[in-house]
């Protein structure tokens, strides 16, 4: 995450924190966290290095994916390895290629209602929220060919329903929440190689887990802003890619007639977020 956007997100929950004893006033409830409440996120999303990530190979489709996929020299044909990103080329990075792009963080936003309720200083509630972002999670290989096969994980969108369990100190309120989250992840595959025909099963709908914390200030009787973080974990295991066609006794179609499956080793979609919240409560 940039220093920038962090600044961004600590100045604008700041603002809101400087006018606690002109907010602390006007509420003048003894649960200011009691009730219904809408309101809305919006900060920055990052992902962390899926060092040491490859994709695997199941050259026979017997379902095992801890196959080597040999030239007609029983060479290895993916000698030139693996990248943790897109790959900009054909040639590996380790044999003179451009490189990969990094995997893409980016800006979050999402829509939540909530509900709490107060008994002293304690807050216990439920939130539901729904939302997008720009992350995208890839890792390419590199054959001898020379060409490159990228398999790459885009979010859609993001549901998620949590509990929250916080302490109330006057108008501020430190909390954590956990809960389920529902995520529409787009799977694609790109390659260099146009020798071989390469057909993949889409993308999917997975059930995951998101949990944080964050700080609520009240502005008034009605009105709080915030600041949160949250941890995001998806398993995707079920995205494949089958590469059929080419050569007679081409590296694909040597172990079995119908093809040689794709599959990344690392099963988890995960990624981190630092969002700015304001809600109105009812």
């Amino acid at each position: 995450m940039s220093k920038r956007m962090i600044s961004a997100l600590i100045g604008s929950a700041a603002l809101g924190f400087a006018a606690t004893p002109a907010a602390a006033q006007e509420v003048t409830a003894d649960a200011p966290f009691s009730g219904v409440y809408v309101g809305g996120s919006f900060g920055y999303d990052v992902q962390p290095n899926d060092v040491g990530e490859t994709i695997e190979f199941d050259r026979n489709l017997d379902g095992v994916f801890r196959d080597t996929i040999s030239t007609a020299t029983v060479a290895n044909a993916f000698s030139p390895g693996f990248c943790n990103g897109r790959a900009t080329s054909n040639i590996a990075p380790g044999n003179g290629g451009r490189g990969c792009r990094s995997d893409k963080d980016g800006i979050g936003y999402s829509a939540r209602v909530g509900a709490d309720y107060q008994r002293g200083n304690i807050v216990v509630g439920v939130v539901g929220e729904f939302g997008k972002n720009e992350v995208s999670d890839s890792v390419s290989a590199f054959s001898t060919t020379p060409a490159f096969y990228t398999m790459t994980r885009d979010l859609k969108w993001e549901a998620s329903a949590r509990g929250r369990l916080g302490y109330a100190a006057n108008t501020t309120l430190f909390y954590g929440t956990f809960g389920v989250g529902y995520a529409n992840i787009d799977n694609s595959f790109t390659t260099g190689n146009t020798a071989n025909t390469f057909t993949t099963n889409g993308g999917s709908k997975e059930w995951g887990i998101v949990g944080g914390g964050g700080i609520e200030q009240k502005l008034g009787k009605n009105f709080s802003v915030g600041l949160e973080y949250q941890y995001h974990q998806y398993e995707d295991t079920d995205y494949r890619v089958r590469a059929s066609g080419g050569p007679t006794g081409g590296p694909f179609t040597r172990g079995n007639a119908s093809g040689t499956d794709f599959r990344r080793n690392f099963d988890y979609f995960r990624w981190h977020s630092l969002r700015a919240t304001a809600a109105f409560r009812f």
